[in-house]
């Protein structure tokens, strides 16, 4: 007989959404016809099944209590299609369908009516996959998660359940499919089962000798007490796994200054972090960020294992740097952390100018050895030396190390931009100095000084970098960063974030933005749980321990908000941000100032950059009403201007006119508002489109008492920065809004947007806008409004 049947089957690939409805054959027959109606009518108003159908691109198939839905154009319409019925199921409650996606052959066929069908491993196997979910469960096949990962946009939706027994034996891998109020985040009760037989079976059979009698005692306790001491011993197992590295993780440790001039230490942090930011553009490898290993600075005095487990990395590398004259000396080792032994290491003797490319070469053979494969991209990377020029290297690394800092002031951007135009000067085809450049000037645009010449210089430096080095991922970053900051172009900014991703897969400032610009869409939810994806990938990076401290406080979270001040506070305990925010975090979650003032009183004497302390100390004594101590700490401060405001710097002297406002000293106030006026105006004439400048000066008008002129500087603040379109600024500009209806009376106006922002997440700051419970009940500025029934109504009921 001929192997081959008389008719072919023509294959092609469906991409299957497969559903049934949960204890359908429980109901009645009148109910069961009910919610099938029920569904279909569902199904059917669904505008990817009726835009696939129009195009030809569906097949529908019945199967007993749900149905098949075979598409044929894009695996990402059966998850649309999910999506819409999941959103939909929410108005009929009692309907439990559960869901499962999964792209593979399907092939035409005679059913037994004799009418043409489809059939094959694709329903097959999609029917699978949802045999495994509960109620609401949209469950994906492997297949489908890895087309669906290629997209940022689903990549926050997919949460991997990892391989289940197959029929057959044949296993499948699971990913559980959920976010946004879409599917459902529990893990199915089949796996959950079928975990805790494997776990039995391995505490039986599968114990080490020396641990045996353990497992023993366990099987005896759950015996004893049934399944949640089963559950436990589960859990506990399933943590220390998810504690194990992967093997091609590093760490690369700061490395050790043995120059005999000490002020080299900058070279030996430079070399460090050029090796870690080689390593970190290899896709395939994992490379902890450089904030997170600049606290294991001191680590020659750690346990090498510990630093692996508290970093979840498998390997560690640690160095020397000598420098002395023209001759540099680097010595490197790579260390197994969870056998504690030397994988390789090596000795490299240099001229300055010949270990330019060193951090490439050290990339590239850390990767061998860790059996990391390298795109040609990747190799043509690592070769290539950032400058020919030696000096303008060692002007660029200067500047790396004071720009790259968690803590970074104004005074200290201006430092490190002089010493990248130096380094530029030098060698004018340094891409890597442009983009470094861009970044510092996009930086203080955003947090500093928001102007034209900032912007422009930001643009040009970063057009230049991908001018000159058009795969730099530092480039794409930095004009990422000005399409973000200063062009407030979401889509286009996260556009370049992916490059600047793709080309650093383990550069987590990416990630961090990526995340930002979530928060900023609104995305509050999704936001917070992208920065804790971030701060697993980078446990000991202050920077994203501020986001998720600043992130929770603004959702008024004031339990985690501490937790993360806390933690950011150990991870930088000279950091001014941390102690300062520490402190406002615990007041307006409980109304309480004693521990600001306590970290307040652990700077030492002179420590004030850009005013900082002596504008936090102020406003201290002015909440606590101790309106002499406040006069007190401006009069002995040295600085002329504070860092107080999102506006950037603010005169000295409108403090003090506040401070005189407090006092009831208007005369005296009225003067000192009247000499800051100028630097006031003069801001907003110099940044017109500055939406935190407008709001600054609507502020000051309404204490001078010019109405008019404030509402409409305040209006205009709302108007540039609209909530719709930046949900951080957009609601502290309303904050400022409501606190100059206040200020000139306008009570019927002040106190409704009051009630709105005290559930509106981002209208949190530590300063006078800030709209929370304590801050309303406890700052000067509110006076005017306070003894409004409706003002002390809101104040009463509404929690921190």
């Amino acid at each position: 007989m001929s192997s081959e049947s008389g008719t072919s089957v023509r294959l092609q690939i469906g991409h299957v959404l497969f559903m049934d409805l949960v204890a359908y054959s429980t109901q009645l027959l009148d109910e069961q016809r009910q919610y099938q109606e029920q569904l279909t009518e569902i199904v059917r108003g669904s505008a990817q099944v009726r835009s696939a159908k129009e195009a030809g691109k569906l097949i529908r198939l019945p199967a007993g209590d749900g149905m098949a839905l075979v598409f044929f154009d894009s695996p990402e319409r059966p998850v649309r299609c999910a999506i819409e019925i999941s959103k939909k199921l929410k108005e009929y409650p009692q309907l439990k369908l559960r869901m499962g996606i999964h792209s593979g052959p399907i092939g035409e066929v005679r059913d037994v009516n004799d009418q043409t069908n489809v059939a094959g491993a694709g329903i097959n196997l999609a029917r699978r996959v949802m045999d495994w979910g509960d109620g609401g469960h949209i469950l994906l096949s492997k297949r489908v998660a890895e087309d669906l990962s290629h997209s940022r946009k689903w990549g926050r939706f997919l949460h991997e359940l990892g391989e289940c027994a197959g029929k057959h034996g044949v296993p499948i891998f699971l990913v559980n499919f959920y976010g946004d109020g879409v599917g459902n985040p529990e893990l199915p009760k089949a796996i959950r089962q079928a975990r805790l037989e494997q776990a039995a079976k391995a505490a039986a059979t599968g114990a080490p000798r020396t641990f045996r009698r353990v497992y023993l005692a366990i099987i005896a306790t759950v015996v004893s007490i049934g399944v949640i001491g089963l559950c436990l011993w589960f859990y506990w197992r399933q943590n220390q796994a998810s504690l194990l590295p992967e093997e091609k993780s590093i760490a690369v440790l700061p490395f050790e200054n043995f120059s005999p001039a000490k002020d080299n230490a900058f070279f030996a942090d430079g070399i460090q972090d050029d090796i870690l930011t080689s390593l970190a553009k290899i896709k395939d490898l994992r490379v902890i960020s450089r904030s997170s290993v600049m606290a294991l600075r001191d680590a020659a005095g750690q346990n090498l294992r510990d630093i692996g487990r508290k970093l979840a990395v498998a390997n560690i590398l640690e160095g020397s740097v000598r420098k002395e004259g023209d001759r540099v000396v680097v010595n490197v080792q790579l260390i197994d952390t969870q056998n504690n032994r030397q994988i390789w290491a090596n000795r490299y003797d240099r001229t300055l100018v010949d270990s330019l490319g060193l951090q490439g070469e050290l990339a590239s053979e850390i990767a061998d050895m860790l059996r990391a494969r390298l795109s040609d991209d990747e190799k043509a990377q690592a070769a290539a030396k950032p400058t020919q020029n030696a000096d303008a290297y060692v002007f660029y690394l200067r500047a790396n190390q004071i720009s790259r800092n968690p803590d970074t002031l104004l005074e200290d951007y201006r430092t490190a931009e002089q010493l990248y135009v130096q380094a530029i000067e030098l060698d004018p085809n340094f891409a890597l100095a442009h983009a470094r450049l861009a970044s510092v000037c996009a930086e203080v645009f955003r947090y500093y000084e928001p102007t034209d010449s900032w912007r422009t210089k930001a643009f040009a430096e970063a057009e230049t970098a991908l001018r000159l080095q058009p795969n730099l991922a530092e480039g794409h970053f930095a004009l990422g960063q000005c399409i973000y900051w200063m062009d407030k172009d979401y889509d286009r900014a996260l556009e370049q974030f992916e490059i600047a991703s793709r080309l650093s897969p383990s550069n987590a400032d990416t990630r961090r933005l990526i995340a930002a610009i979530e928060r900023r869409q609104g995305k509050w939810q999704e936001a917070l749980e992208a920065y804790e994806r971030v701060a697993k990938l980078d446990p000991q990076n202050p920077s994203t321990a501020r986001e998720l401290m600043y992130t929770n406080s603004s959702m008024r979270r004031w339990p985690e908000a501490a937790r993360w001040a806390e933690q950011m506070r150990a991870l930088a305990p000279t950091s001014l941000v941390a102690k300062i925010q520490s402190g406002y975090i615990d007041f307006q979650w409980k109304g309480d100032t004693r521990l600001l003032k306590s970290k307040l009183e652990e700077i030492p004497a002179g420590v004030d950059p850009d005013g900082s302390v002596t504008a936090a100390r102020w406003d201290v004594a002015m909440l606590q009403r101790d309106y002499s101590a406040a006069k007190r700490i401006l009069e002995t401060s040295s600085a002329n201007e504070t860092s107080y405001s999102v506006a950037g710097l603010t005169p000295k002297i409108f403090l003090e006119g506040c401070t005189y406002v407090a006092l009831g000293d208007n005369a005296n106030a009225q003067k000192l508002f009247e000499q800051a006026r100028p630097a006031f105006e003069a801001a907003v004439k110099e940044a017109p489109e500055s939406a935190e400048r407008h709001a600054s000066l609507g502020w000051l008008y309404a204490l001078m008492g010019r109405k008019n002129d404030a509402i409409a500087e305040g209006q205009r603040a709302v108007e540039l920065k609209p909530e719709s379109k930046d949900a951080v600024d957009g609601s502290l500009m309303n904050g400022y809004l409501a606190l100059i209806y206040a200020r000139v009376g306008e009570n019927d106006l002040a106190i409704p947007l009051i009630e709105r922002l005290l559930t509106t997440p981002g209208a949190v700051d530590s300063t006078d806008y800030s709209i929370t419970v304590n801050d309303l009940k406890y700052r000067w500025e509110w006076d005017p409004v306070r003894d409004d029934p409706r003002f002390k109504q809101l104040i009463a009921e509404t929690s921190p």
